[in-house]
C-alpha cells in the first residue's frame, strides 16, 4: 500500500492537475476538457483528481481561483511598493492589465463563451463573487474614510456604476473595430482616467495621501487572496 502524501506533495500534485486542466481549457474549451484527459495529461488516475475536487465544476473553478491568487499577489506587491497604488483608478488599472495578461482570467472577464462555455453561468462561482463584492465594499469604505473618493460619494453608490464601467472595458473587446489598435496599457490608461474623473477626489491621490490607508487596504486584498487560494486548493491550501 502506498504511503500517503505529505502536504507539500499533495499541493504539488494539485498544481500538476491544475496545470493540465488549464492547458486543456485553453486548447479545447470548457465543454471538451474532460477529467479523463486532464488526469492523463497530469500523470494521475481519474480518481486522484476527485481526491482534490469533488466535481469537474469545482476543478475548473479552482483553475480560475489559482489565477486570481497570483493576480491579487501582484496587486498587493504593487501596493506595498507604492501606497498610491491603492487609489481606485490605479488599483483598477493594474487589475485590468493583470487580468487581461492571464488567458484564463481574460476568458472569464471578456465572457469568452468559446473557451469558458456554460462555466460562465455556473452557480459554483457564487460564493467567490460574494466574497469579491464584500471585499470591494470594504475597500471603498476605507478609501471614503480617508478622502480618496469624490467628496460626498458613498461606497454603496458605486455598487452599480463601478463594475459597469470596469467590465465594460473587458466586454468591449470582441466588438472593437479592427481600426482600434490600442495597446493593453493604453486601454488601461483610459480606464484609469475614466475612473478618476468619475469617482476620484479633485486631486489625484499621492503616495503620501494614500499611505495612512494602505495597510488596511492591503489586508483586505490579502484576505481575498486567501479566499481564492482556499477555493483553488481546499484542504491542501
Amino acid at each position: 500500500m502506498a504511503e500517503p502524501l505529505d502536504a507539500a506533495d499533495r499541493l504539488a500534485r494539485a498544481d500538476r492537475i491544475l496545470d493540465a486542466a488549464k492547458d486543456l481549457l485553453l486548447r479545447w474549451g470548457y465543454r471538451r476538457a474532460a477529467i479523463d484527459e486532464i488526469a492523463k495529461l497530469a500523470g494521475v488516475g481519474k480518481g486522484t483528481v476527485y481526491l482534490h475536487w469533488r466535481s469537474r465544476e469545482q476543478l475548473f473553478l479552482a483553475v480560475g481561483a489559482r489565477e486570481a491568487v497570483v493576480m491579487i499577489g501582484e496587486v498587493v506587491a504593487a501596493m506595498r511598493a507604492d501606497p498610491a497604488e491603492i487609489a481606485l483608478h490605479r488599483y483598477m488599472r493594474r487589475f485590468f492589465v493583470e487580468a487581461m495578461e492571464r488567458p484564463v482570467l481574460r476568458a472569464i472577464f471578456t465572457r469568452d463563451a468559446d473557451t469558458m462555455g456554460a462555466f460562465l453561468n455556473n452557480p459554483a462561482r457564487g460564493p467567490l463573487e460574494n466574497a469579491k463584492l464584500l471585499s470591494s465594499r470594504e475597500y471603498l469604505g476605507v478609501l471614503a474614510e480617508h478622502g480618496l473618493l469624490r467628496e460626498g460619494l458613498r461606497p454603496e453608490d458605486l455598487d452599480y456604476p463601478l463594475p459597469t464601467i470596469v467590465y465594460g472595458f473587458f466586454a468591449i473587446e470582441p466588438f472593437l473595430p479592427s481600426q482600434v489598435t490600442l495597446e493593453l496599457r493604453d486601454k488601461a490608461d483610459h480606464l484609469a482616467e475614466t475612473l478618476h474623473r468619475t469617482f476620484g477626489p479633485a486631486q489625484v491621490p499621492t503616495g503620501a495621501a494614500c499611505a495612512p490607508a494602505a495597510d488596511r487596504v492591503i489586508e483586505i486584498f490579502e484576505r481575498l487572496g486567501r479566499d481564492y487560494r482556499q477555493t483553488a486548493y481546499g484542504g491542501d491550501a
